[in-house]
C-alpha cells in the first residue's frame, strides 16, 4: 500500500513563505511524477505545479515566479516552496504523485489527504 503524506500547511501572513512537503511511503519503486493542486472554498480544484521527467516545471500562471516545486528522490518527498505569498493563494493544497510500485511496470496516481494553506491581509 502507498500512502502520501503532507505537512507544511499553516496560516501566514501576506508576503510571507511556507514550504510544504509531500511524503510518500510503501513499495515504492519511483516516483515518476509530482504535483501539487489546490483548491480553494466554491471554486474547482486547479493545478499549481507539476514536476515530470520533463526538467521543466509547469506552473499555473498565477503563481509563476512566486513558486517552486522540487523533489528528493532519496526521500521519496516532493516539495512546494511558496514564496510572497497572498490571500488568494489561500486553499487546502493537494499532492498528487504518479508512483511505480515495486514488482511492476504499472504506474498509479495517488493523492494525500490535503493541507490547509490560509493568508492573511
Amino acid at each position: 500500500q502507498v500512502q502520501l503524506v503532507e505537512s507544511g500547511g499553516g496560516l501566514v501572513q501576506a508576503g510571507g513563505s511556507l514550504r510544504l512537503s509531500c511524503t510518500a511511503s510503501g513499495s515504492i519503486s519511483s516516483i515518476n511524477a509530482g504535483a501539487w493542486y489546490r483548491q480553494a472554498p466554491g471554486k474547482q480544484r486547479e493545478l499549481v505545479a507539476r514536476l515530470s521527467s520533463d526538467p521543466t516545471p509547469n506552473y499555473a500562471d498565477s503563481v509563476k515566479g512566486r513558486f517552486t516545486i522540487s523533489r528528493d528522490n532519496a526521500k521519496n518527498t516532493v516539495y512546494l516552496l511558496m514564496n510572497s505569498l497572498i490571500p488568494e493563494d489561500t486553499a487546502v493544497y493537494y499532492c498528487n504523485c504518479i508512483i511505480r510500485k515495486n514488482g511492476g511496470p504499472e504506474q498509479y496516481s495517488y493523492w494525500g489527504q490535503g493541507t490547509q494553506v490560509t493568508v492573511s491581509s
